[in-house]
């Protein structure tokens, strides 16, 4: 771990969400006091989450609703959102296959994209999302689209499982796996690990990369993403990552931690 004392320059702390602060609508025990303390310093904290079925304002809503907390959209970079602005830059006025929940392709399509959910000849690209209304037709047509056109495959996210209260469900990546299984095309993923994301925030906010800090449960996905983008990361082992995970792993964090109440305690007792 890098010198305990380094917590005390962070000021643009990006934290995932499911797994990381909270579960459902369950937030963690030293969540509401970090986000406090960061905001004390004159610091800023930004969820950066690959679950694409909420929108910005749906977090806002949500962390209103069951949180008690007050946020603003520009706080939320969800992998939703970098899948709207790389198609919006690629494949403008281009139909697009996606297999995705009816919220996030409506998402898509009030940001003027040409959605389909059924194989069509000219589909210019496909892209899979995290889809809580996954149907088996859903994956034959997505099937389709790969086989019968050689087309480009992107992903909101290679997530494998989501974090619920009971435990775990399949998420994108898993979706992806029977699709890859099926076709085998793979996708280019665009939420985390796409070190895009925290330059995105870096930009948006103002502050160095020294004084970014991606905290998150699991470490290919956020782990990767900070160290992607050249920033210190912190993992906490109340989502997908245990301790023992640390020993033989591509993306070592700088910071390991049991829960957020332990990264709260080190940030004001740093000296």
């Amino acid at each position: 771990m890098k010198p305990l004392e380094n917590l005390k320059k962070k000021k643009l702390f990006l934290f995932d969400i499911d797994g990381t602060i909270a579960v459902g609508d369950t937030l963690y025990e030293g969540s509401a006091e970090l986000l406090s303390h960061i905001e004390r310093i004159g610091g800023r904290s930004c969820f950066i989450t690959n679950n694409s079925t909420r929108s910005g304002k749906d977090y806002v809503d949500k962390f209103r609703r069951a949180f008690q907390l007050e946020t603003v959209e520009e706080q939320f970079v969800t992998s939703g959102f970098m899948t709207i602005r790389f198609l919006k830059e690629h494949f403008a006025h281009k139909k697009l296959f996606v297999l995705g929940t009816v919220s996030f392709i409506n998402e898509l399509r009030r940001n003027g994209l040409c959605v389909t959910e059924t194989a069509d000849n000219d589909v210019a690209c496909v892209v899979a999302a995290y889809d809580s209304e996954l149907t088996y037709d859903k994956l034959v047509q997505a099937c389709k689209a790969l086989s019968v056109r050689d087309v480009p495959f992107y992903a909101t996210n290679p997530d494998l499982c989501c974090p619920v209260e009971f435990g775990f469900v399949p998420d994108c990546g898993a979706i992806c796996r029977m699709l890859t299984d099926s076709t085998g095309k793979t996708p280019d993923y665009l939420g985390k690990p796409s070190r895009h994301v925290v330059e995105l925030c870096l930009s948006m906010w103002g502050f160095s990369k020294e004084e970014t800090l991606v905290v998150g449960d699991r470490l290919y996905t956020d782990i990767a993403c900070g160290i992607n983008a050249g920033v210190d990361t912190c993992v906490v082992f109340t989502g997908e990552a245990k301790p023992q995970d640390m020993a033989d792993t591509s993306y070592p964090a700088d910071y390991c931690f049991q829960n957020i109440k332990e990264l709260l305690m080190h940030c004001i007792e740093a000296p």
